[in-house]
């Protein structure tokens, strides 16, 4: 009898007739024989719509507050469900993230979990009950109400997947699998049978929004197996592994656009020892994501330092950078939120030389101009203008053949 995670996404139960289906999906396992632990998303749209109305009522809504509020979209699907699957004669009950002993830091609307205790989980599974989590959610040393972050749910179901050493955690959703790009920017994108956790792990730093990158994280640290799933139709899915020599074999995975991005320029930083120093360790310490970072050749001994963050940061990042650029004695700050990263990712970089001249021919080629460029052993980057994003991802998917058939 194998222990099994079944996570379900917000589309996936964003109806009743979709949490009827997901129960009877459900059923099919437990027929099965086997062990499960369910952990769900709210409804899809429900996080969106809870977060409209803080907005509306506070220009700057209270974290903790926001923490208790948006925790509430997954208790309506776990009681819902648990309901569903009992009218189905399946022994079901539901959980929040407190109940199941999920513990947090206490970083609201983005902890980080410090410690699990299943022994409510394990008793259920004991006495033959489904246990229906809450994902997204856990509690804090203060016993406050604290969530993941986006995504979070992805989380929940890996961490519980560890701590029970389940077999496989299913991370079910509105597509099939991993793809080597976008389907919906590049309609010849082909879905893969298995990935590495380190590429999976780039994908979705880089923008692709299957897998919540905290869970693949915690997924690799532990060798969780993880697979992704549709939930809409029958058939496997991508195995996300620990990475095997057929896989350095493929020179490129998966090709990304992620258009959620901006670029901070202070310039005319003078060209001293330490200036980097203070003014990224001021944006660590208010929790900005900063990922690309160029410095220009000094001249006059000033110099410019540009960097990307997540647009959702930029706000906060350019009332602190400006602070600090008069700290420093820089110029001035340049913003530029028209921008775009497009990047490549394969852990069979690692053995073939030439990746990045093809890629950066191919973008010339087509006319598109990089702003800055950033590489690792598995992935190279590159910063363009917004509006050349998709033409530059299908070039990309084109040049490296995965839109061809190809042992993954």
């Amino acid at each position: 009898m194998a222990c099994y995670v079944q996570k379900f996404g917000g589309t996936s139960v964003g109806s009743l007739e979709r949490i009827q289906q997901v129960a009877h999906l459900i059923d099919r396992t437990c027929r099965d024989g086997h062990q499960l632990v369910v952990v769900l998303s709210a409804m899809s749209g429900e996080t969106n719509r809870l977060t409209k109305m803080a907005k509306e009522l506070s220009v700057a809504p209270d974290d903790r507050e926001m923490d208790v509020l948006l925790s509430s979209g997954e208790r309506v699907t776990i009681a819902l469900m648990a309901m569903m699957l009992k009218s189905l004669g399946i022994k079901a009950r539901s959980f929040t993230g407190r109940q199941v002993g999920i513990v947090t830091d206490g970083a609201h609307t983005r902890a980080r979990i410090s410690r699990v205790d299943t022994k409510r989980v394990q008793a259920a599974l004991r006495d033959g009950v489904v246990p229906i989590v809450a994902g997204f959610q856990g509690i804090n040393e203060a016993s406050d109400v604290t969530t993941l972050g986006r995504g979070g749910s992805d989380l929940t179901a890996v961490v519980l997947a560890a701590a029970l050493k389940a077999d496989t955690c299913f991370i079910y959703t509105d597509v099939d699998g991993i793809y080597t790009a976008d389907p919906h920017m590049v309609p010849s994108a082909r879905r893969l049978e298995k990935i590495s956790y380190e590429e999976m792990l780039e994908l979705a730093s880089l923008g692709a929004r299957v897998l919540q990158t905290r869970s693949v994280e915690l997924a690799a640290k532990h060798q969780v197996p993880v697979e992704v799933r549709s939930s809409f139709q029958d058939g496997p899915g991508t195995r996300v592994v620990k990475e095997d020599a057929d896989m350095e074999q493929v020179l490129v995975s998966g090709v990304t656009g992620d258009c959620n991005q901006a670029k901070v320029t202070v310039v005319g930083v003078p060209d001293q020892p330490g200036i980097a120093a203070k003014i990224f360790g001021a944006i660590a310490e208010s929790a900005i994501n900063v990922d690309m970072i160029i410095q220009n050749v000094s001249q006059d001994s000033l110099t410019d330092i540009s960097f990307t963050v997540p647009r959702g940061d930029l706000n906060p990042a350019i009332s602190l950078v400006k602070d600090l650029a008069k700290a420093v004695g820089a110029r001035t700050v340049e913003i530029n939120e028209t921008i775009a990263k497009v990047s490549l990712v394969g852990v069979g970089m690692r053995s073939h030389s030439g990746v990045a001249a093809r890629m950066f021919a191919t973008l010339s080629r087509d006319g598109i101009n990089i702003m800055m460029i950033s590489t690792s052993e598995i992935k190279i980057s590159c910063v363009v203008e917004e509006k050349y994003m998709e033409l530059a991802v299908r070039g990309l998917h084109k040049e490296f053949g995965l839109e061809k058939s190809a042992t993954v």
